[in-house]
């Protein structure tokens, strides 16, 4: 299958050796189109790490919550059978198909950035699943049964999100490996998972361990 071509555009403008490849995710049946493991093996000069900085291609990576969470929902299906879906903050995409592999009858892939829904795009078609595809949250109507958050709450001023997350959806799921005292009245820690970033970020060893929380209405 041909490499994305406006994906890998943008990560090379990032990063000039950097190339996209599809890679199989550990403990799925899944695969996404993610930075070539070999290219994160070797020094950032200071300009590749500004430009890093300034506009970092997460879509490119598949992180643990993101990671976890897919494996969640092949595991315990019933969360999204037959169930309209809102993936938050898609990124690559990663949540979503997962959800529409176990059945979802409708799975809405939310992402601000252009370049992720490219993402999703490509991995969707790459795992042969159907999504839709929205750049506004509060533009969607409150028409879904679940909200699938992953990897969203590593900026704390995400945090107020988990308010607004059940104006849109009956209930929500959120996967977070970073928020270590994480205190909502609506949400209820369901289970703890294990699972790393890929390509692998030599990550402090406690980002592995994920948290799921669930909160509904």
């Amino acid at each position: 299958m041909n490499t994305p071509f406006d994906l890998q555009q943008s990560l090379s403008a990032l990063l000039g050796d950097a190339r996209l490849v599809i890679t199989d995710l550990p403990g799925t049946s899944l695969k996404l189109w993610l930075i070539d493991a070999l290219n994160m093996d070797r020094a950032f000069t200071a300009d590749e790490t500004r430009r890093i900085l300034y506009e970092p291609p997460y879509w490119a990576f598949c992180w643990a919550s993101g990671l976890a969470l897919a494996r969640y929902l092949a595991e315990q299906p019933q969360w999204v059978r037959g169930k309209r879906v809102l993936d938050f903050g898609a990124g690559s995409g990663i949540a979503a198909i997962a959800a529409a592999k176990a059945g979802a009858l409708e799975v809405v892939a939310c992402d601000l950035d252009p370049l992720a829904l490219a993402a999703c795009r490509a991995n969707a078609e790459l795992n042969e699943v159907q999504l839709q595809y929205s750049s506004d949250f509060f533009a969607e109507d409150d028409r879904f049964d679940l909200v699938l958050v992953a990897d969203v709450l590593y900026d704390r001023e995400n945090l107020p999100l988990l308010d607004q997350f059940l104006t849109r959806g009956l209930q929500t799921l959120v996967a977070d490996s970073r928020v270590r005292d994480f205190i909502h009245p609506l949400y209820q820690q369901l289970d703890s998972l294990k699972a790393l970033t890929l390509p692998d970020l030599a990550e402090p060893h406690e980002f592995r361990n994920v948290s799921l929380y669930h909160a509904q209405r």
